[in-house]
Formats: C-alpha cells, sequence, structure tokens
C-alpha cells in the first residue's frame, strides 16, 4: 500500500480576484487537518507557507499541545499534531517526502475548477492498495493552487461537485471528503 500525505500549500495560490498572492495559515486549519491526518492514516500533513513568522506559529501551536500545557489536557489532540510538519514550498515537502520514503513521491492537486483531464476518486483508491511509491495530496488555501501548480502535479483528481454548480467549499472541508472518499471508499 502506498504512503499517502498531505500538504496544503499557502503559497503560490490565487485571491478571488485571480492575483497570486501568499495565504495566512490558519490555527483551524492545523488542527483539523492533524486531526483528518491521524484519522485516516496519513504518513504526515505539511503545512507549507514561505512566510518564516507563519511557520513559527505552526510550531508554537504544535509544540502546546505536544510539550506545553496542551500535552495532559488532551492526550489524542497531542497525537494527531505529531504528524504535522512544516516546509516553506512544495520543493521542501516533495524533498521530505523522498528523504523518507526513499522515493520521489507522486503529486495529485487538487482543485475545485472542471476541465481537463481528472483523475478518479476511484482511480487514485485503487492505485493507493497496489502502489508502493509514496503519494502526496496537494491542496491549495484561498482561491486555489496556481496553474502553474497544478501543471507540476502527476495528476489532479477530480472536483468534488455539490449538488448544485456551487463549489467553494473550505480546505478543511474538502481535505474530509476527499480523504473519507479515498480511504474508506464511499
Amino acid at each position: 500500500m502506498a504512503a499517502l500525505y498531505l500538504a496544503l500549500l499557502h503559497h503560490p495560490v490565487y485571491d478571488k480576484n485571480g492575483a497570486v498572492v501568499t495565504t495566512a495559515v490558519t490555527n483551524l486549519d492545523v488542527h483539523d487537518l492533524a486531526r483528518l491526518a491521524r484519522t485516516f492514516d496519513l504518513a504526515a500533513c505539511y503545512i507549507a507557507t514561505p512566510v518564516p513568522t507563519l511557520r513559527r506559529l505552526v510550531l508554537r501551536i504544535v509544540r502546546h499541545w505536544e510539550t506545553g500545557p496542551g500535552a495532559t489536557y488532551n492526550e489524542t489532540r497531542r497525537e494527531a499534531l505529531a504528524r504535522i510538519r512544516l516546509a516553506g514550498d512544495l520543493d521542501g515537502v516533495i524533498a521530505d517526502i523522498e528523504r523518507e520514503a526513499g522515493a520521489l513521491p507522486r503529486l495529485v492537486a487538487t482543485t475545485a475548477r472542471e476541465g481537463g483531464t481528472r483523475l478518479s476518486f476511484a482511480a487514485l483508491r485503487a492505485r493507493l492498495a497496489v502502489e508502493t511509491r509514496p503519494e502526496l495530496l496537494i491542496l491549495g488555501t484561498g482561491w486555489g493552487l496556481t496553474g502553474e501548480l497544478l501543471g507540476r502535479a502527476d495528476d489532479v483528481l477530480e472536483p468534488i461537485r455539490g449538488s448544485d454548480g456551487w463549489n467553494h467549499l473550505s480546505v478543511r472541508t474538502a481535505a474530509a471528503i476527499i480523504l473519507d472518499r479515498l480511504r474508506a471508499g464511499r
């Protein structure tokens, strides 16, 4: 079975006007993605931002729950946050996974936008069951990953489709749906 990693990229992503920006890290994303990583047995969940102050913020959040007052207050939170790793960018994430797994990960980007060839959830789920090469699921903040990042991916996962065409889920919600489809086969 392939090891599955997740990366939440804060740069380069689009804002609502289509400009390439760097978004802020949110406490909720860190906590919720850590819990998803633990629930769905991901090898790790990367928070990637080029902003040193934001990486320090993530470290502070993790330390609070691993060795600070939160460690004794909520042991399950500590266990989940142990899956969080930091990187400055996608290349840092890829290098870290290659060091750990001994192979470059296959890059699977996500987007809410339609168009182009898309990998189905069922196809990725099947591949995860038989392949040994690590897989990196890449999610973007803001209004999504840039075209350049989508172009770097080996595959782009099909979007989550709502019931009436409106499609603007929070990244935490999208991650939960994606991981449920990949790991639980729904």
